[in-house]
């Protein structure tokens, strides 16, 4: 097991940018050069199908500061790509990043300042955003006031990648799906003090954005998906209960009522009484349904570890040690 501690872990996902990976190890070699401190890199090439994975094993194989690169057996994505560095960085405090270079690599003393000041997760803002109103910055506006709303945080930009972290927040917590834009919110509920600095916002100087209005919808129901679980998670049968009481009561007080005016005035409800019939076993059905998510959840948390994310090969230079 090697015990190698750093200062700090930069942690950056790759997906298809051979044409400018280069200029990126550039730009974040001069920033971490200047800052006295012990860094490591660690570039996640999640499943390129161009020149990325050569390029970044040579620029890992001459980089003056400790570099390893984390190859994954596919594209899964920039959350477990994320996961995945989380899990393999030895520094106390963590910044995440994009390669694309619209995240500026001088940017990350003012971060390191902030964690500095007792914060425990550093937030980036794009304030001034220069992408496509109506593709991007409308559904990110949208999308960053509902996430609020939802959370009660009071973060302008949920969405960008570029944050700082101390070791142990990012370690409490598990990301899956499409959770790595809400980690703030995953932190916020173990505690961790969080502020938002605002950072430049960069035209790609190559290549395409990988994101689009197709990922608007996968946001929305993410968001649904979070606020579920930041009040249910742990109690499903707080919210199925609910709801199941609520069918039940429903159901059977018409029942009763249909029945009763049957006896007593002989009308016939025989539709009604379907209706009845159905409420009062729906709500029976989402009470059990509650019942068997509690059984999942105790599972859930007494289970072991499960990755979501394998990877095929680490290639590292030779500033790390082991």
């Amino acid at each position: 097991m090697n015990d190698e501690r750093f200062d700090l872990s930069v942690i950056v996902t790759f997906y298809n940018e051979q044409d400018i990976a280069r200029q990126f190890h550039e730009a974040l070699l001069q920033s971490l050069l200047k800052i006295k401190s012990r860094c490591e890199v660690i570039y996640v090439n999640d499943g390129s199908r161009d020149q990325t994975l050569p390029i970044l094993k040579e620029l890992i194989a001459a980089s003056p500061v400790p570099a390893r690169l984390l190859e994954l057996r596919r594209n899964y994505g920039q959350t477990a790509g994320l996961q995945a560095g989380f899990d393999h960085a030895r520094g106390a405090v963590i910044i995440a990043m994009d390669g694309d270079l619209q995240h500026d690599p001088a940017e990350i003393p003012r971060f390191l300042e902030k964690i500095a000041e007792g914060y425990d997760v550093v937030s980036g803002w794009r304030e001034k955003r220069i992408d496509n109103f109506f593709i991007r910055r409308l559904p990110s506006l949208l999308a960053n006031r509902f996430m609020a709303a939802v959370s009660g945080i009071e973060l302008h930009d949920f969405g960008t990648t570029f944050k700082a972290y101390r070791s142990e927040i990012v370690q409490d917590i598990n990301l899956y799906g499409d959770l790595h834009r809400f980690i703030p919110v995953l932190a916020a509920q173990v505690g961790a003090r969080i502020c938002e600095i605002p950072i430049k916002n960069i035209v790609r100087p190559k290549g395409k954005s990988k994101y689009g209005l197709s990922r608007t919808a996968r946001v929305f129901f993410d968001i649904m998906t979070l606020a579920f679980f930041m009040s249910y998670s742990t109690r499903p049968m707080h919210f199925w209960g609910r709801l199941g009481l609520l069918f039940f009561m429903a159901g059977s007080g018409l029942l009763s009522y249909i029945v009763l005016d049957y006896v007593i005035w002989h009308n016939d409800f025989r539709g009604t009484m379907q209706l009845a019939v159905m409420l009062t076993i729906m709500g029976i059905q989402f009470f059990a349904t509650g019942l068997i998510l509690e059984y999942l959840t105790r599972i859930h948390y007494e289970a072991t570890d499960k990755k979501i994310y394998a990877v095929r090969q680490i290639y590292k230079n030779a500033a790390v040690k082991s």
